[in-house]
């Protein structure tokens, strides 16, 4: 396992954008064509996407607009873990990126924090 990336709301996407470029000397890349719709962006390192930056208004109980949305995780085996899952009774969320032939599955840890499951594996057709 590896860390895939973390994912970060804020009010002030451009700010925190211009932060970690400067900072850090991230590069801005590409993101899927699914998350467009979502006001961020995707910086990269090394050629890979480690900080997901996504806009918020830091609406509702428990969502403040400042904070770390999630941690991604690079695993291996997603029919296994998809199953293991299920077998603990864990419930998921899935995503299938097919302009990144990766799959992904989203659960929450007991304690509430959101974690997502990265697999670079084909993604069927059919969805």
């Amino acid at each position: 396992m590896n860390l895939d990336h973390v994912t970060i709301r804020t009010r002030d996407v451009q700010a925190t954008r211009t932060f970690f470029l400067t900072v850090f000397g991230l590069k801005e890349g590409e993101r899927p064509l699914a998350i467009r719709r979502i006001p961020g962006h995707w910086l990269y390192s090394e050629g890979r996407p480690l900080i997901h930056l996504i806009g918020s208004q830091g609406y509702g109980v428990g969502r403040p607009a400042e904070a770390i949305d999630h941690v991604g995780l690079r695993l291996e085996g997603y029919a296994g873990f998809r199953q293991k899952l299920d077998q603990l009774g864990i419930r998921y969320s899935t995503m299938d990126l097919a302009d990144l032939q990766e799959r992904r599955l989203f659960f929450h840890a007991p304690g509430g924090p959101l974690l997502e499951a990265v697999f670079s594996e084909p993604v069927p057709q059919n969805n």
